[in-house]
């Protein structure tokens, strides 16, 4: 069975976008990042996305700006097989994608009832709060970066059930950054 893990970053006040729903706050350029950053991506996995983290992972991983900023991660991104959960999109087109118009919840039960790779959402923050209140999510990996926001949107909005979890691993960032490791309980 497949295993699902959210990796996300949040600020330290709990937001995974600011306000205006940009996230550049998240990006860090220096070697310890992007060295982790890279082996991340080179894990494998299928990745999940809600419509506007695909429409900005699509703006972005496809281009040469991004070859240049982090081959590696380009290269991997670009491989990997993507799906994408709408409602409102009619097609994708980034290499490897899979349109999906179903129920969420019941899309991914049933893709880790099949799939031999393990599926990982990345930003797509209504899919990881209707995932999470489902209690679908195996693992959430969550970068807290030393910034605060004082508005935006956490990853958990409407989330009712508070799911058992325990932290199983942590790591610490010259950059500032901490990744939280936890498992559901």
């Amino acid at each position: 069975m497949a295993k699902l893990t959210v990796f996300n970053q949040v600020s330290l006040d709990g937001y995974f976008t600011d306000a205006t729903s940009d996230m550049s706050w998240a990006h860090k350029s220096d070697p310890e990042w992007m060295t982790f950053t890279t082996e991340n991506a080179k894990g494998g996995g299928i990745l999940l996305f809600g419509r506007m983290t695909y429409q900005m992972m699509v703006s972005f991983w496809p281009t040469a700006e991004a070859k240049k900023f982090a081959p590696d991660v380009a290269d991997a991104m670009n491989k990997l097989p993507k799906v994408v959960f709408s409602r409102t999109l009619n097609k994708v087109d980034w290499s490897n994608t899979t349109l999906v118009k179903t129920d969420l919840v019941q899309a991914v039960r049933d893709m880790k009832q099949i799939e031999k790779l393990d599926l990982v959402i990345m930003g797509s923050g209504k899919i990881v709060s209707q995932l999470a209140q489902a209690d679908v999510i195996d693992q959430y990996q969550v970068v807290v970066n030393p910034i605060v926001l004082g508005d935006g949107r956490t990853m958990f909005d409407g989330v009712e059930r508070r799911p058992q979890l325990e932290l199983t691993r942590t790591r610490q960032f010259k950059n500032g950054n901490v990744v939280l490791w936890y498992e559901r309980g």
